[in-house]
């Protein structure tokens, strides 16, 4: 069986350069791929494109790489908690392209089936749809949506394998099975990395066949974008 398994994080992000289209998993701060956001910070990649649902926070997620400037596009759903992203955005900094959640979701997993575009209804009749073509499906406009191109997407699991065979944990699944496999170097981080054979097949989530490279993360944080308790 194919061994994915890379040293760390430094060997995982090996051919990272200026320029280039990122795909991030998470949501919020929920299944971000921490190792892998903190070496592309450290190696002060310039002028990339990241595709993902949000920013993070201002000093966590990838708003540690809108705060030195390297990112030159957004392409996300919402600004979420980032005020950093915001300013940005509102001065003109930063290229953003704001999509519908389902839309961003589809045009990912487009790329990882190898589907080149679809129709959505969502959008149309917004600045969403300016410029798109659009056709009527069954009484109803539909827009059509181009699957992204990107060159490497980083996404985290909690388990994994050596042949790359992802276990994702509740709501830290969200976007990550969708990028994995979408782009040209998929990279997985995992919290625990285990022999090939030892995850259960009915479990998994995304098979290794879509992983490229695969290592054990490690210091996770896993903030809380919105701690909420309830009053004693």
């Amino acid at each position: 069986m194919i061994n994915k398994t890379v040293a760390n994080v430094t060997e995982a992000c090996k051919g990272v350069k200026d320029g280039m289209t990122f795909m991030l998993g998470g949501f919020g701060l929920s299944g971000i791929p921490e190792n892998a956001i903190a070496q592309l910070v450290k190696l002060n990649v310039m002028d990339v494109t990241c595709i993902s649902n949000n920013a993070g926070v201002d000093d966590f997620g990838l708003g540690q790489l809108l705060q030195k400037h390297q990112i030159k596009k957004m392409i996300s759903s919402y600004v979420g908690e980032n005020a950093e992203f915001e300013r940005q955005m509102l001065s003109g900094e930063l290229d953003v392209e704001l999509i519908p959640q389902g839309t961003l979701a589809q045009r990912c997993q487009a790329a990882k089936s190898g589907i080149p575009a679809f129709y959505t209804p969502a959008g149309y009749g917004t600045e969403v749809g300016e410029g798109k073509e659009s056709k009527e499906f069954n009484g109803k406009m539909h827009l059509l949506e181009h699957a992204f191109k990107a060159d490497f997407a980083f996404v985290k699991a909690w388990k994994g394998d050596t042949a790359g065979n992802l276990v994702f944990k509740g709501t830290a699944r969200n976007f990550n099975p969708n990028m994995a496999g979408a782009a040209t170097i998929t990279v997985a981080e995992v919290e625990e990395l285990v022999p090939a054979g030892e995850l259960d097949p009915n479990h998994i989530h995304v098979p290794g066949i879509f992983v490229k490279r695969i290592f054990q993360g490690e210091k996770y944080e896993k903030r809380i974008e919105q701690l909420t308790v309830r009053k004693k």
